[in-house]
């Protein structure tokens, strides 16, 4: 099992683009890894196509995003053109790879497989997993979803640029946060630094008269 910190496997895989090494493939970008059951199923695919519509977002903040399903590169050539159909996607090349994971191999190494959904001949299917890679390959996220329910790829836009604010500023981003709005000063920044790295700092008054929410303007 890959947790939060450690370093993603750099696994080999057929995709519409070719073999690739997930870790050759990522060079110093941010990667967005998520999973799909099936090929032709009507939640993936509206989730692709959300995702070919946010390339130009997710190239902004330097990330390469890469899809798997359970199904063949040649399967997955052909549900390429559904997928950019609904995108309203035009031209002949698909913006990102997907990854062919027939044997479930890969599924079973990041421990993706879902129980409760199972293709035809009764084999367990990926859930829906997202995990976010950083340039120096460590997994800084994981979200694990049922096949059932799509996912919201503004909250991973939103994930992302907390994560890449957080790694650059001693901050960290509070409940329903959205680019722009306030941030919390990190409790591990001590007192004699937050007056040189925050001048805007906001401390909230609390019943118990700890500090300890230190607000500031976005760096």
């Amino acid at each position: 099992m890959v947790n939060l910190g450690d370093i993603f496997p750099n696994f080999s895989a057929k995709t519409t683009v070719g073999e690739i090494m997930f870790h050759d493939w990522l060079k110093d970008s941010w990667g967005i890894l998520f999973s799909h059951p099936a090929d032709f199923t009507p939640v993936c695919t509206t989730e692709l196509a959300r995702v070919v519509q946010l390339q130009s977002e997710f190239a902004k903040r330097n990330a390469k995003v890469i899809a798997i399903s359970c199904d063949s590169v040649n399967t997955h050539q052909e549900w390429c053109n559904d997928i950019k159909v609904l995108a309203g996607c035009a031209g002949d090349t698909f913006p990102y790879p997907i990854i062919a994971d027939e044997n479930r191999e890969l599924a079973i190494e990041l421990q993706m497989l879902d129980p409760d959904e199972k293709d035809s001949q009764g084999v367990p299917l990926t859930a829906r997993a997202v995990f976010i890679v950083d340039p120096n390959k460590k997994m800084r996220l994981s979200i694990l979803y049922p096949a059932t329910t799509g996912r919201n790829f503004d909250e991973i836009l939103r994930v992302l640029d907390s994560l890449q604010l957080c790694d650059k500023h001693k901050v960290a981003t509070p409940v329903d946060w959205k680019p722009g709005q306030d941030v919390m000063v990190q409790p591990s920044v001590p007192e004699e630094e937050v007056k040189n790295l925050f001048p805007s700092l906001t401390v909230v008054a609390l019943p118990s008269g700890k500090g300890y929410i230190r607000k500031t303007p976005q760096p």
